[in-house]
């Protein structure tokens, strides 16, 4: 029943002390408020980038092409053989004759062309996905060794510069998160270590009538909290209708057709319990360390 009591009695007075320190209430507010704002944007470039950058690595496809006397029968085995590499996803036979109907709806000049000709010149080919965009290159030299094979093409050198850059921006938007996570905390910690610190007489006359430890410590822990709480709550909301403005502006906009951004749902209420989280732990733990260290309880 004490120690109910306690942290009842905790939980009411980190109210009434957020409200009678109102100033430094409201300093430590402010600094959650912005630097979780920083977060949330962080947090928004790193997902989409990374969504984006996923989205057109799936779009890198090896193009195999047989020789032009291989039969039905065996352009059947080579997509069987094609199949069995283990790095191999997916593969779509796609015949000549298709490629023909595909060509002549380019232009007229290419319908024209093709019409003329008497045999068609195209070759057999199969479009292969691989599981991983590392695998692009050991799978077109392992498809390369099989008989009847004219080329296996996924644009060389280009390819690799374009994997280096997506693996470059994936690091470092990575790296900007995980940095600004740990700036906040430092800021939001420090801000409310000096509250606690301007009232270090209020803490002195609680120990001189004999309180405990505990009950010093935990109205301060409840107070951090709280704050960290008020302090997300604008950076959630901004995130919030930010992003759904931005997703429906981007999504309705033929300039931006080839980005498609994370969907909304769930993707707004992770990101609102990732920014909840951090206010409300880095405030509680900061206030916690401030007590036990800085006022040498």
């Amino acid at each position: 029943m004490k120690a109910c009591r306690i942290f009842v009695r905790s939980i009411r007075d980190s109210f009434k002390s957020v409200f009678r320190n109102f100033s430094l209430s409201i300093a430590s507010i402010l600094c959650t408020t912005i630097t979780l704002v920083l977060v949330a944007i962080a947090i928004i470039v790193t997902v989409n980038v990374n969504h984006i950058t996923k989205d057109l690595e799936e779009e890198l496809t090896i193009v195999v092409y047989a020789d032009a006397d291989t039969s039905d029968e065996r352009l059947e085995e080579i997509e069987k053989e094609i199949n069995k590499i283990s790095t191999v996803a997916k593969v779509e036979a796609k015949s000549k004759e298709e490629w023909r109907l595909e060509m002549q709806s380019y232009s007229d000049t290419l319908n024209t062309t093709l019409d003329y000709l008497e045999e068609n010149p195209l070759l057999d080919s199969f479009i292969v996905t691989v599981e991983n965009v590392d695998d692009l290159r050991p799978t077109a030299l392992e498809i390369r060794k099989i008989e009847n094979i004219e080329s296996a093409n996924y644009g060389e050198g280009m390819v690799e510069d374009i994997i280096s850059v997506f693996d470059i921006i994936k690091t470092v938007t990575i790296v900007m998160v995980v940095a600004l996570i740990v700036v906040t905390a430092f800021l939001i910690s420090n801000t409310i270590k000096l509250t606690i610190f301007s009232r270090r007489n209020e803490i002195e006359i609680m120990r001189l009538v004999g309180s405990s430890n505990t009950s010093i410590k935990l109205p301060f822990v409840f107070e951090g909290f709280l704050l960290g709480v008020l302090g997300s709550i604008i950076p959630i909301i901004v995130m919030i209708y930010g992003y759904l403005i931005m997703y429906e502006q981007i999504s309705n906009s033929s300039s931006f057709s080839i980005i498609e951004l994370v969907r909304p749902m769930p993707f707004v209420l992770i990101t609102s319990l990732v920014l909840l989280l951090i206010g409300s732990l880095v405030g509680m733990f900061g206030s916690a360390r401030a007590v036990r260290k800085y006022l040498k309880i």
